[in-house]
Formats: structure tokens, sequence, C-alpha cells
């Protein structure tokens, strides 16, 4: 006889916990739920803190300089500078062929815009800067969007809407609840404004390495997904494009990472790294 392989487990020589009972109840009800190792340790998730912290201040830091007539490679160097001095290193640096240490995504570009020199910030253009840092082996992942001196009335909508959707995605998720309830709060409410939720990237879990699980979607339908069980560690990283939500790669981009909106309009993304609580979510990148 064949036995499926279960997902959680009760560890060896104890009695269940509390926990352990709720999970293997959903479990039981045929639902996704986390294996334990994405269950993070008190002493986990405070290395992962002291990482966001380090984060942060990557992001403060670009935002002190950030302006017209800025090179995205300049960003780059502010990134890295920032990074090392606080004792971390940029994980996006040479990940996967990812030859930079920051991402620097431009207007149409909805992701993984790579810094270069050439990339020089206009009047009216908002700009996403994806920091992820390494300290001391734990994983953290943020970013934020800048509005490039004075930019159009719809691309301030855009951007602070994408804003909206991260803390109603975040409000969504709650213990014991499932990853669907985050994508189906914030589709509905990008949807709202005749805006595309894109499909093709997802928030991901953290921490211990760059992307674990759970995938977060940003999409879909409440009751889906894997359950969210306190201890877990993960990102929400809206993506909502100004019309349609398909994207394309960037045939000029010889790496294979920039991806672009598929009408080319504007795009803009936040993201924070939480931990789900028993009450909740915590921001870890603040």
């Amino acid at each position: 006889m064949r036995f499926k392989k279960k997902r959680w487990h009760v560890l060896p020589g104890g009695e269940p916990t509390e926990m352990d009972l709720k999970i293997m109840e959903f479990e039981n009800k045929g639902k996704l739920v986390p294996t334990r190792d994405l269950i993070k340790t008190p002493e986990q998730i405070e290395g992962i803190r002291k990482s966001g912290v380090v984060n942060t201040g990557v992001l403060d830091e670009v935002g002190k300089h950030i302006c017209a007539g800025m090179s995205t490679l300049e960003i780059d160097k502010i990134v890295y500078d920032y990074t090392v001095a606080h004792g971390a290193i940029p994980a996006p640096l040479n990940y996967e062929g990812f030859p930079k240490s920051v991402c620097t995504s431009i207007n149409e570009v909805v992701c993984h815009g790579i810094p270069k020199e050439e990339d020089v910030l206009e009047e009216g253009d908002i700009i996403n800067v994806d920091v992820s840092t390494i300290l001391d082996g734990y994983f953290s992942d943020a970013s934020r969007m800048f509005i490039i001196g004075k930019t159009t009335p719809e691309k301030e909508q855009l951007v602070r809407v994408t804003k909206e959707c991260l803390e109603i995605g975040a409000e969504a998720a709650k213990p014991y609840g499932f990853v669907g309830d985050i994508g189906h709060a914030i589709q509905k409410h990008a949807e709202k404004y005749g805006y595309g939720v894109v499909r093709d990237l997802c928030g991901h879990g953290v921490g211990l390495e760059f992307h674990e699980e759970p995938e977060v979607l940003h999409y879909g339908h409440k009751g889906t997904g894997m359950l969210l069980v306190p201890g877990m560690v993960f990102t929400i990283e809206p993506m909502i494009n100004m019309g349609t939500w398909k994207v394309f790669l960037d045939a000029d981009d010889k790496y294979g990472w920039e991806i672009i909106s598929g009408d080319e309009q504007p795009s803009a993304q936040w993201e924070h790294t939480f931990v789900m609580t028993e009450h909740g979510l915590e921001i870890l990148t603040e």
C-alpha cells in the first residue's frame, strides 16, 4: 500500500500542539498546508527582522538622493555601498545571472529593470526600486515607488492605488486564512480603477532563502492557495498595470530579466516582507 505524503508532521516524541491540530484539520479537509520548515523560529524571525532594518535603510538612502538627471546605475552604487557598509550583501547581485545589486523599473517596466548608465531619470518618471538584502544569512525584500518631480495625475493615481493594494492585501491576510484571500482583495481593489493585476509574477516566501514557498498571487479567490500559519514569512508585492495585466520580456535585454507591460503603459509596484503572527501580519521591512 502506498501512503500519501503528509506536508505537516508532529515533532517526534511530543504531543500535538494546538497549532498542529489546527493545521492537520485543514489538511484532512484537502487544503494545502505549509511544511514545518516554512514556520520560522523566533530566532530566525529576529534574524530576518535585522536584515529588514538594513533593507529599509537602503531604500531610505535611495530616497534621499533620487532625482531627475540621475542614472539608474548611480542608484545601484548607492544600494551596493550602503548594503556593504552595513555588513550585508545585496541579494540580487549575480543571482541567476542578474548583473546588479538592485532592480530599477521605470514607467512601463513592470519589474527586474537592470540599472544602466544610459537610463537617466526624467521629470515625470515613476520608478520602482526593489531592494533585497542578506544579513548573516537572512534574507529580506522590499520595494518602493518614487515619483520624479511632478508627474501626470494618471501616474500619481496608479502609484497611490498600487500602495493601497499592498495595504489591503496585507489586511486580508489572517492566521489560518489562505493566500488566495490576499490576491482576491488586491484584484478587487485594482480592478475598480480599470487596472490590470500582473499574473505572471508573484510574492513569495522569504527568509532563509531568497525565494521560498508559498507563491503569493495578487489575484484569485478567497479560500484558495496555501494555509497561512503563524511563523510564516513572505512578501506581498502587487504589480499593477495601468492597462492590460499581460506582460512580455524585453527582447533588448541581453540578460533576460526586464519585464514590460503588455501595452507598454505605466506599471507600479510596492512590496514588504511580512511575518504572520497570531493576530495578523507584521511588517519586517520598515
